[in-house]
């Protein structure tokens, strides 16, 4: 009796298991897409449209948009192929391949064949190459973009950049010099170098850069050398600090356009250098003492 029951409850749990299992749903693909991702096949060598891919973004599964890999453990092995030297935790699960020599690697979500994994190369730091089809992945940009601006006091700057569409995050630090972990006494009075410099957090899909440097160029008088206002001083420069050949472009482009309207731009654009950050006091500084800019104000320039 006591058998019976448990026979039937053990049926009864299974039934129910099965039942309460939603079959899993995966993206359609094309013939090229199966003979790879399901047949196991290798596209042709350099001929992948990720390879040369070299945005921030996440690498996701073409079969099921699990998340794969970071744009940051990418690196160019001069295979062919797409070579990342590390995974998202969780995502890649490892098998013996077919020939029984290599090790292949799959999505672990839903076991799309991705490539093979190999190790001992000697190519970076870690020691692992996962190569992998660009036909068995999508790519999904970051839309989070930093942008660096120096324009006198950081306390207005970050004021008129937190209030900005699109912007998630600022901070106040310094930027541009030669001394390491300068604190605001340092920039101050010593010689470091450093400008006081606003990073700038922001969504891509809902402001752009060109849109952040026009602000900057709105916001203070960009005509001054080494002071904004009653500020004098190196470290209140007219400065944009650029991230990337796009951002350097249309900072150039910007610049050019006011000097051709006649206007004398003392700004200098130049390549990002190390950010360290300003000390906590000088964190939304407006926002804690509920004070206004006393060298910042915005005028109209650009036509919106």
């Amino acid at each position: 009796m006591i058998i019976n029951i448990m026979i039937l409850l053990l049926m009864t749990m299974t039934v129910n298991d099965t039942i309460s299992e939603e079959p899993m749903k995966y993206n359609k693909l094309t013939p090229a897409e199966k003979k790879v991702i399901i047949q196991k096949g290798t596209e042709r060598p350099y001929s992948g449209e990720l390879l040369n891919n070299k945005e921030k973004g996440t690498y996701t599964c073409k079969r099921c948009d699990a998340p794969l890999y970071k744009s940051d453990d990418k690196f160019d092995s001069h295979c062919g192929w797409p070579s990342f030297d590390d995974e998202i935790p969780g995502a890649i699960k490892r098998q013996v391949d077919a020939d029984g020599r290599r090790t292949e690697i799959l999505c672990a979500n839903c076991g799309a064949h991705l490539g093979h994994v190999f190790t001992g190369e000697k190519l970076t730091d870690k020691n692992t190459r996962h190569c992998v089809n660009s036909i068995s992945m999508n790519f999904v940009p970051d839309t989070r973009k930093a942008a660096y601006f120096a324009a006198g006091c950081f306390w207005g700057v970050e004021h008129y950049f937190k209030e900005a569409p699109g912007v998630i995050s600022t901070d106040v630090g310094y930027m541009g010099g030669h001394t390491k972990n300068p604190s605001y006494q340092d920039v101050c009075y010593a010689e470091t170098g450093h400008a006081e410099t606003v990073e700038v957090i922001y969504n891509s899909e809902k402001t752009s850069y060109e849109a952040l440097v026009k602000l900057f160029f709105e916001i203070h008088d960009f005509s001054q050398v080494d002071r904004q206002g009653p500020d004098i001083g190196e470290q209140y420069r007219s400065a944009i600090f650029y991230t990337d050949k796009e951002q350097k472009n249309i900072a150039r482009k910007i610049k050019e356009q006011l000097q051709q309207k006649e206007y004398k731009v003392a700004t200098e654009i130049e390549k990002v250098h190390k950010f360290w950050t300003g000390e906590e006091f000088h964190q939304d500084y407006y926002d804690k003492t509920g004070k206004a800019p006393y060298c910042h104000f915005r005028r109209k320039i650009f036509d919106r």
